[in-house]
């Protein structure tokens, strides 16, 4: 919601919040995971609407604006927030889940290297698996929709694919954008359709 421009030439990202604003906000231990009590405070704070009060990404919309409606709906699909855990629930840093091992349907297959995020929903698209340990292999990318569970205490990200389509998957190369034809070539390998088709120009970020 804060977020107005990312400079990548300069490795600036502009905010729309004074320097007053941030250093009064609620405070955070980054060492542990954000509970649903720091978000809540953090929203009344900022007077940002609720994410999970809504059918879609960010709430009342697929993007992180202060509006509702809008042509851009027409790239997001819904979120079933029904079908979440009704629990507590926590946040926690995705640099938390690097090194992780993958775990496939069929046993290990990789480790969790990055993630790609698209910047202008902000939303994780995908998780780069790098497969190196195991053979002479390379990096591929899985969506985080393909992802079951995430085991915390092994260290384990558990994903519903098979060891052998995770090797035979396209090669992600670091230095290239993710392209469309790129990411039909991926779901189609997998057989999974794409539910978050991208606004055109729209490339995830690593």
């Amino acid at each position: 919601m804060a977020l107005t421009a990312i400079d990548w030439h300069g490795k600036r990202i502009k905010t729309k919040l004074t320097k007053s604003q941030v250093e009064q906000s609620p405070n955070v231990d980054t060492d542990q995971p954000v509970s649903r009590q720091q978000e809540i405070n953090y929203h009344r704070y900022f007077g940002y609407p609720n994410y999970w009060e809504g059918p879609w990404l960010w709430g009342l919309g697929p993007y992180p604006v202060m509006t509702s409606g809008g042509e851009i709906r027409d790239y997001e699909r819904r979120w079933e927030w029904g079908d979440k855990d009704p629990g507590d629930p926590h946040l926690r840093s995705s640099t938390a889940v690097i090194g992780y091992h993958i775990e496939a349907t069929d046993g290990d297959i990789g480790h969790v290297e990055d993630f790609l995020v698209e910047d202008s929903s902000w939303a994780i698209r995908y998780m780069v698996v790098d497969t190196r340990n195991w053979w002479p292999g390379k990096k591929v990318l899985v969506s985080p929709e393909w992802i079951e569970r995430v085991d915390w205490s092994d260290s384990k990200v558990h994903v519903g694919v098979t060891r052998e389509q995770i090797q035979q998957s396209p090669e992600h190369d670091p230095l290239d954008p993710v392209a469309r034809d790129y990411e039909a070539r991926l779901h189609d390998h997998y057989g999974r359709p794409s539910n978050t088709p991208r606004p055109a120009g729209k490339e995830p970020v690593q």
